[in-house]
């Protein structure tokens, strides 16, 4: 079953999320499904609902692309690591489309019961990356420069104000 599980993972990730074929989680979920994902809203997305982030995601990324990087399997459970990649064009997470490529990273864990479908999953996924390159978050170090280049104008600015108040006083 393990060398079937991982293959339904793949299949899962590959088909729903890159190929935009949300009908596969009928097939391969049972009803009862919950994703336990850290990023949504309630902590958990049913089943159902995963239609609805396979558009989602598709529709933010039209070109999203799942790669299986590595799965390891042991007795109902498998591990995958994944990278996702494609570009920006579509609202995602509120931020408006930007053209911007974005390249992240994610692990989860998948259980499966004993006719081999999938009853639960906890990701963990690199949403803080995604988002720096969107441009939605800072990248490291861009607040100091920021910060850095308010203070510059403020010294700046109290120059001129200081020049033109000795100017006035005629010195």
């Amino acid at each position: 079953m393990s060398e079937e599980n991982k293959a339904t993972v793949r299949r899962f990730l590959e088909e729903a999320f890159s190929q935009g074929k949300p009908e596969l989680v009928d097939e391969v979920l049972r009803s009862d499904f919950v994703c336990y994902d850290p990023n949504s809203e309630t902590g958990e997305i049913s089943g159902a609902d995963l239609k609805g982030e396979i558009e989602y995601f598709r529709n933010a990324v039209p070109d999203l692309n799942y790669t299986v990087e590595d799965q390891v399997a042991e007795g109902n459970e498998v591990v995958t690591r994944w990278k996702a990649s494609g570009t920006h064009e579509g609202e995602f997470f509120g931020v408006p489309a930007t053209g911007n490529r974005v390249e992240f990273t994610g692990i989860q864990i998948d259980r499966f019961d004993e006719s081999g479908k999938l009853v639960a999953e906890w990701p963990e996924y690199d949403l803080l990356g995604a988002m720096k390159q969107i441009g939605a978050v800072p990248a490291s170090g861009q607040e100091e420069v920021t910060a850095g280049a308010a203070a510059e104008q403020e010294r700046e600015e109290k120059g001129l104000m200081d020049k033109a108040k000795d100017k006035l006083m005629g010195q």
